[in-house]
């Protein structure tokens, strides 16, 4: 037995409005934004009292999904909230687009700034990497003709 498919990827995030609307500027598309709460969840994520709202967004394509999860409690925490790119553990999410310059200019405008710069990757792609709300890195990659 293999796995079907991967559903979708899990963010916390500490501004769930701020968050959505970044990723929807971004072009992704809302597909769900409700509160989970009960015994259920406290023992899938093996915590007690949880209470959160989440937002599924979803890329126009339907293949991808991005759940952003803002905890009312317990409170969610973090040990390095600006991390490096070299941080062990999840660091990006890498989105494929039409105009790299025009998204970053967007997404400035939403909270996001570069933590590089756009380069050139050989004649390929333009390429860069943006911290967007609660620190999550995305990855933007324009394939050059």
């Amino acid at each position: 037995m293999t796995i079907k498919q991967m559903h979708h990827v899990g963010v916390v995030v500490d501004d769930l409005d701020a968050a959505v609307a970044f990723f929807l500027e971004l072009g992704m598309e809302l597909e769900e934004r409700t509160p989970v709460e009960g015994t259920w969840v406290d023992r899938v994520v093996g915590l007690e009292g949880v209470r959160v709202e989440i937002a599924m967004v979803r890329t126009p394509d339907g293949q991808s999904r991005l759940e952003l999860t803002a905890f009312a409690t317990p409170t969610a925490t973090t040990t390095e909230p600006d991390a490096p790119a070299n941080t062990i553990g999840l660091r990006r999410l890498m989105f494929a687009v039409d105009d790299i310059h025009d998204t970053v200019d967007r997404l400035r405008a939403h909270g996001g700034e570069l933590v590089g710069e756009i380069a050139q990757y050989e004649e390929m792609f333009l390429l860069c990497y943006l911290r967007g709300p609660s620190g999550i890195i995305v990855a933007l990659a324009e394939e050059l003709s």
